[in-house]
Parts: structure tokens; sequence; C-alpha cells
């Protein structure tokens, strides 16, 4: 796979979002994490909103409440086999139905999204073809694939691997740096309770 010539980065036009809703929920007993309350508007409609101007398009990857989430974008189920198999297949889901040539992935759980998640992923591609955000040291769950890595993750999930740290290896993806609270994922009631309102 050739690597992406000097100066080709890519603009907002070329990129589809991705916001990941399609997980069981387990942290916040079993509902729909993306549906829960935040400030008075559902969870996935904040990051929808932020992750909106700094893309084509946006999708949103959903195996339940499916009519609810198309109020804010379409909705991308996982392939029948792969269902609930994790966010590696819900990435993989969009990288089939997106018409652009990049993908841009994030979860429901970041109502903060910084506005210029895009530009900074963007940014640090230099030749490559995937960028993802390291967070205080951590993977963060954000990151901007190019299209023709679909066959790479494909295999991934026949052999079975579930984790997007395994995904950023294989794609030697440029690890992107974000200052601590810059990504903050709201996994439960009390994160919720505890970056409303007064942020």
């Amino acid at each position: 796979m050739a690597d992406l010539p000097q100066g080709s980065l890519p603009h907002c036009d070329e990129i589809t979002g991705l916001v990941l809703a399609g997980g069981r929920g387990q942290r916040v007993g079993g509902r729909d994490k993306g549906l829960l309350d935040f400030n008075g508007v559902p969870l996935a409609r904040h990051v929808v909103e932020r992750l909106r101007p700094q893309v084509a398009s946006v999708l949103i990857s959903a195996n339940r409440n499916a009519q609810v989430y198309a109020q804010w974008a379409p909705v991308i189920p996982d392939d029948p086999a792969q269902r609930f198999a994790g966010p590696l297949a819900g990435i993989d889901a969009a990288l089939q139905a997106s018409t652009t040539p990049w993908l841009a992935v994030v979860p429901c759980d970041l109502p903060h999204l910084p506005t210029d998640t895009l530009a900074r992923l963007s940014q640090s591609l230099g030749a490559t073809r995937a960028a993802h955000a390291v967070n205080d040291g951590r993977h963060a769950l954000v990151c901007l694939l190019h299209r023709d890595l679909a066959p790479v993750l494909g295999q991934l999930l026949r052999d079975g691997e579930r984790r997007i740290s395994a995904l950023y290896a294989a794609l030697h993806a440029v690890a992107v740096p974000f200052a601590a609270g810059e990504l903050v994922n709201l996994n439960a009631p009390a994160d919720l309770a505890a970056h409303g309102a007064s942020q």
C-alpha cells in the first residue's frame, strides 16, 4: 500500500465522521449510553454537533434505538456477524459505507470533543494513512483513517481481534498527543454529573 504523497493532507470535505454508539452500555447498567441525558441533551447528540463542522458528513454506529439516532445522522449498524463485537466492528461497517477517502472516528461519550480535533489529526499524518489521539499517555478511541485501510481492519476482525490498540499498531498510526482533560470520556452516571453544566 503506497504512502500518501507529501502535501496531500485531507480537507474536511474528504472526511466522513463516525460517532460510535453501538456498545452494550455495561458501565451504565445496560442502558444505551449515547442516549443518556447530559445537560438536557442526549450524550451522542453533543458529540455529533461537535464533530459535524469538522467533517463533510456524520454517521452514527448504533445497534439499538436506530430511529432516535437517525434524527441526528444516518445510522450504520454492525454486520450481523459482528454485532456488539466492539468498536472495530463499528469502524469496519462505516468504512464499507463511507463514500469519502477518510473516516474520522469518535466515541459517543466525548461531549466536549475539541473543535480542532480533526485539524490536529490531519496535520500529524505526514505520509501515513492513520493517526490517533493519545490523551494523557493513554490510547483514545479518536482516530482518522484512510478508507484503503479497510482490508487490514477486516483481517483483524476475522482473526478475532477486538482491541483498538491492535488496530493502531497494525496501521502504524501516528500518535497525536492531547493534553489531560481534553478528551474526557463520560463512562458512568457519576462522570455525567461531575462534568455537566459547570463545564
